[in-house]
């Protein structure tokens, strides 16, 4: 296999658990340009609060909002939820109050309670939409109840879910997936997703694990991730994905 492109998500897979990228792992990324490796990253997060580790690292492209927005050398791609799909989801979640609904859009962040980590605009219109802008990601939790079953049974043709952190469940276009932002990217700049190395940790990533030419999880990550892979590095707290590329792809 020859490694045209390193593929990372950034949260629990790359970053430490306090959000930080080390100078050994920035050291690293850095000798991966040099050898003419692309560095593209691949997360659920806004494009807004992924500029910071831009600045850092210089991705050559990356994927938010798993798939929903792609940025690339010429522009950025989005996959969007349809306004009708994403009332029509909205209508069957919000009728519990304990429910805690958020929606990443072209507008900003809205929430309907204050989520400190995440500093939304607070909005209580639910299920109306809090912007007539496009809504790339809805979010919803119950801190009481197992809310996936009835996530599934809300969403529309044009929409899928997936869980993260364990209890957040994400809703998108089915347009919007990680390996899709991946694809979009590769194919910017030729490569196939055989000549690319992708790591990660969650459910999100277990799709990219299996169709990159080599998946690698890093130890703290989900066990069906784990299983898709074809190797298992040290945790993101211990470099995990840096010391596997010094090993196995700088090193060869």
């Amino acid at each position: 296999m020859t490694v045209k492109a390193i593929v990372f998500d950034l949260d629990r897979t790359l970053l430490h658990t306090d959000k930080s990228i080390s100078e050994y792992t920035l050291g690293i990324l850095r000798e991966c340009r040099k050898s003419g490796m692309l560095i593209l990253a691949a997360t659920a997060r806004p494009v807004r609060n992924v500029t910071e580790y831009d600045k850092m690292i210089g991705f050559d492209a990356f994927s938010a909002l798993n798939g929903a927005a792609v940025v690339l050398p010429t522009g950025t791609v989005e996959h969007h939820i349809k306004g009708e799909d994403a009332y029509s989801v909205l209508c069957k979640l919000t009728d519990d109050p304990d429910t805690v609904v958020s929606a990443e859009t072209s507008d900003g962040f809205f929430a309907n309670t204050d989520i400190p980590a995440w500093a939304p605009i607070i909005y209580e219109g639910f299920p109306d939409l809090p912007t007539e802008g496009r809504v790339y990601k809805i979010i919803v939790s119950n801190p009481h109840t197992d809310i996936l079953p009835k996530v599934r049974s809300a969403l529309t043709d044009g929409t899928y879910c997936t869980v993260a952190n364990g209890s957040l469940v994400q809703i998108m276009s089915r347009e919007a997936t990680k390996m899709n932002g991946i694809v979009a990217m590769l194919c910017h700049f030729g490569v196939d997703a055989g000549d690319a190395v992708y790591f990660g940790d969650d459910f999100d990533d277990v799709e990219p694990i299996r169709r990159c030419g080599l998946g690698v999880a890093v130890a703290n990550a989900i066990p069906e991730v784990k299983s898709a892979s074809d190797a298992i590095t040290d945790s993101n707290d211990e470099d995990g994905v840096a010391r596997y590329i010094e090993k196995h792809l700088l090193r060869k």
